[in-house]
Formats: structure tokens, C-alpha cells, sequence
């Protein structure tokens, strides 16, 4: 079971994710936050994952700490949910387009934490969403999954859709790195011999 499920805790949020990685692509989202939910929504069924997410922060202050502090809750699932990697990919990427905006994201399960995101957003509102909140989001999901990633925007005149794109491209990019690869059954996908 490729199951992973986290609570997370502090005096500015309470979050629980549970992720099947092994789903099919149904969500279930209450983060507080419409736009969140909307992005999130699109990770699960591009990257073919059962995703519920239940979320209450401090967005009287704003949406920061629910947005950085939910990447981290499902970065912290994501890790739980992968094990120890035998048998996987480890490496996913995609190209997604939505009208005039084009994204890639391209994933490595490496154990190591990094995350390099050239993205520059058309405007700095999608509706009253701070866009630089989806830097943050992925961010603490790099971090606590331990995983690499590069995102791009490539190009797009509209915030909305430059967005949907990196969320719908790192769901597919995800769903790609973490199949099963018949070839390598049993092994895990590093000359180190763990991940």
C-alpha cells in the first residue's frame, strides 16, 4: 500500500493529508482556500493520486502559513508514501499547456531537497491569491519529500493559466517517476543502492 498520511500541528495551522499514490485521481480538499483547493485538485487527477487535505489556519493574517505549512504536510506524505523506492522510475517529467501558457516540471525522487522555479507570473493576484504563495508551496513540498524539482514556466500572459499548468505538470511529472518499473523490481533506482 503506497499510502501516506500526516498531521500536522502548530499554533498557526492544523492540517491532515492522506495520499494514495495509487488512487484514481479523486479529491477531497478544505483548505480554506478556493484557488489552493483548485491546484491541488489538478496534482490528483493528472497525477492519477487520491488526495484529501483538510486545512484550518490563520488566513485572518493571510494565506501564507496554511499554503507553506499544507506543502509541507503533503511533502511529509509524499515521503511516507514512496517507502523506500524499489521498484520505482525515481524520475518524471511533463509539459503541459492551457491555452497560451506552457509549463514543465521534471521530478527526481533523489532523497536530496531541492527545487529550482523559474516562473514570472503575468500578475501577482489570481483573484486575492498571492501568486509568490506557489513558490512556497512547493517549496515546503521539496523539502519534506526530499525530492528534486524543477519547474518553468515557459511562457503565458495569464496568471491563472501559467499556474494551473506547473500544478497539472507536476502531477503528471509525479505519477511518471512514481510507477513501477517492471525492469527494476526489487531494486532501488541509485548506484548507492538506496534513495
Amino acid at each position: 500500500m503506497r499510502q501516506g498520511e500526516i498531521t500536522r500541528k502548530t499554533l498557526e495551522t492544523q492540517i491532515s493529508v492522506r495520499l494514495d499514490l495509487d488512487g484514481s485521481g479523486r479529491s477531497q480538499l478544505a483548505t480554506g482556500i478556493g484557488f489552493l483547493d483548485h491546484m491541488l485538485d489538478q496534482i490528483a487527477r493528472h497525477g492519477m493520486l487520491d488526495l484529501e487535505i483538510k486545512a484550518s489556519g490563520d488566513l485572518h493574517i493571510d494565506a501564507h502559513h496554511t499554503v507553506e505549512d499544507i506543502g509541507i504536510t503533503l511533502g511529509q506524505a509524499l515521503a511516507q508514501a514512496v517507502g523506500d523506492k524499489q521498484g520505482l522510475r525515481r524520475y518524471g517529467h511533463a509539459y503541459v499547456p492551457l491555452d497560451e501558457a506552457l509549463s514543465r516540471a521534471v521530478v527526481d525522487l533523489s532523497g536530496r531537497p531541492g527545487l529550482v522555479f523559474e516562473v514570472d507570473f503575468a500578475r501577482a493576484l489570481i483573484g486575492e491569491f498571492d501568486v509568490d504563495l506557489i513558490h512556497e508551496f512547493f517549496q515546503g513540498l521539496t523539502n519534506h519529500a526530499a525530492i528534486s524539482l524543477h519547474m518553468d514556466n515557459l511562457r503565458g500572459d495569464n496568471a491563472h493559466h501559467q499556474a494551473e499548468t506547473l500544478f497539472k505538470a507536476f502531477g503528471r511529472a509525479l505519477r511518471m517517476a512514481v510507477e513501477h518499473d517492471p525492469r527494476a523490481a526489487g531494486t532501488v533506482p541509485s548506484t548507492k543502492g538506496s534513495l
